[in-house]
């Protein structure tokens, strides 16, 4: 055939729709300079294909453009994208042949003419229905060609509503995300549920997906501010490492609500996830941001009894005393958890820490009582004997370890009641904890003992009783020469100057050296 004509593209490119006569088109040349050519286009499946024209006459060097419809089809193609329907294209020379003359088909039959004839011809489908099939399959070489063949169909939506992007994010196919954002895919596309692509990535967890979102230019926030976010589907999720991105690209969202005035904060606490709660608390999210039924994220982890998520919640300075809209507070709530650690945290252990603070002997055992642990520890690990030994209140010390109080216990950051005695200045009190068997050489999580506060403070007759009690000496010769910055991590959030002031009642060193060293603020 190629003696007497050309055909371009060598398949038919033709868009499918269900139900509907699709159609494409293929031009023929005729390659003779002198001689026109008589072309015929038959299919070989005659009841699904017809040829429009189905025969003519080319000039010399002339073209022709013939359009092969399809009859509706109702299903799929059986092959696709390639079919294996064929045409058969016949040529013939026809001297002094015109374009408008009828051809004959015995022109194509005769033996005495000679007939070229090519079955080479065959038909390439493209279309939304072809590519939701080849997406769904994760087919990606077709699905380039097909695109490459029609890119105005990289937008196409299956019968669910789900855009090819969807459907690829669904799938969890971050190479086929990536070959149709190649393509320019609509990434703020909706499916029926008014999600996007990004809202589907982030709830399924898929952190590769949704940082190829987001650096090709998915919009993390949205229009309606009272919608699911990907803020809100990777809190809800537990998914933190998409939770981590959703919040570097989108900071100033993490504060946006859903209908319901939920918070992601809210979310990450109902569900439990704590890593993505220490994610969005970090972030800056308002701790207090109450739902439209009034609930903190401190009430919702209060009525689960997350204790660990409430001391987080605490420490991020949330509100223990709000009520929501049916007077609860987060306390009213954690009391139907009978969690004795969380009710102390929550309220007992407020009196109990308190009456030691001031050195008030008959509250504190009313407190005891009534049920607050002796043990329990505020949002920074402080317990009741440690606010005694930092204030120095000795009997009140003696009370509570004759109550069974922890002499070795801990703050958050490993200090301990003979760091607290030492830094205040207690020489009475350390000697009792010396007495008692508490460990001298006690390191806080920096490495800094007891010794080493005593002699960065000049406490010497302090330094004389650790040593006797078995203090290491080693400890005093690592002191660094600025003690501000070896004891700045006991710092805490400061308090307002008039509970500051009170709060120094009661320290029997100058109050100008505990201020120093951090824990005047939360003694």
């Amino acid at each position: 055939m190629d003696r007497l004509l050309t055909v371009q593209p060598k398949e038919v490119v033709i868009r499918f729709e269900p139900g509907q006569r699709c159609s494409g088109f293929v031009e023929l040349k005729n390659v003779m300079y002198t001689m026109p050519v008589a072309f015929r286009v038959h299919p070989l499946q005659q009841k699904k294909y017809t040829v429009r024209p189905s025969c003519g006459i080319i000039s010399p060097l002339g073209k022709a453009s013939v359009e092969i419809t399809m009859q509706p089809q109702t299903e799929l193609p059986e092959f696709f994208p390639h079919s294996d329907d064929q045409f058969l294209v016949q040529s013939v020379v026809v001297p002094g042949g015109k374009e408008t003359e009828t051809v004959s088909l015995e022109w194509f039959s005769a033996r005495k003419k000679q007939v070229f004839e090519d079955s080479g011809l065959k038909v390439m489908f493209t279309g939304g229905a072809i590519l939701t099939k080849l997406v769904a399959d994760g087919s990606v070489d077709e699905i380039r060609e097909v695109l490459e063949k029609d890119e105005g169909t990289v937008n196409s939506c299956d019968e669910q509503g789900r855009s090819l992007l969807h459907m690829a994010v669904a799938n969890r196919r971050p190479d086929l995300v990536q070959l149709l954002i190649e393509f320019k895919v609509d990434m703020e596309t909706r499916n029926k549920k008014g999600q996007t692509a990004l809202h589907v990535a982030a709830a399924k967890g898929e952190g590769l997906i949704t940082e190829l979102l987001l650096a090709n230019g998915a919009k993390v926030g949205a229009k309606d501010l009272s919608s699911w976010q990907a803020l809100h589907f990777a809190a809800a999720g537990g998914h933190v490492d998409v939770l981590r991105l959703v919040v570097l690209k989108g900071a100033e969202e993490v504060n946006s609500v859903v209908s319901d005035g939920r918070s992601a904060l809210h979310m990450a606490v109902e569900g439990g996830h704590r890593d993505c709660l220490k994610v969005l608390l970090v972030a800056g999210t308002n701790v207090d941001a109450r739902a439209d039924d009034g609930d903190t994220p401190l009430h919702k982890a209060a009525a689960r009894g997350e204790g660990s998520m409430v001391r987080l919640l605490m420490q991020k300075g949330a509100t223990k005393d709000i009520r929501n809209k049916h007077g609860k507070t987060s306390y009213d709530l954690a009391v139907d958890t009978g969690d004795s650690a969380l009710l102390d945290m929550l309220r007992l252990g407020d009196g109990l820490r308190r009456a030691a603070r001031r050195g008030d002997l008959r509250s504190l055992q009313r407190c005891l009582e009534q049920g607050a642990a002796i043990n329990g520890k505020d949002q920074h690990g402080w317990t009741a004997l440690h606010r005694a030994a930092f204030k120095g209140w000795l009997e009140i010390v003696k009370a509570l370890l004759d109550k069974g109080a922890d002499l070795d216990s801990r703050d958050d950051e490993g200090y301990s009641i003979l760091h607290c005695a030492t830094e205040s200045g207690h020489m009475e009190l350390v000697e009792l904890l010396l007495k008692k068997g508490v460990d001298v050489n006690a390191r806080s999580k920096r490495g800094v003992t007891p010794l080493q506060i005593a002699a960065s403070l000049h406490y010497s007759g302090i330094v004389r009783l650790l040593q006797v009690g078995g203090a290491a000496k080693e400890n005093i010769s690592i002191i660094s020469s600025t003690k501000s910055e070896t004891f700045r991590h006991y710092e805490m959030p400061p308090l307002p100057a008039k509970k500051i002031s009170r709060r120094l009642q009661g320290v029997k060193k100058p109050p100008a050296l505990s201020v120093q060293y951090g824990r005047t603020a939360v003694a």
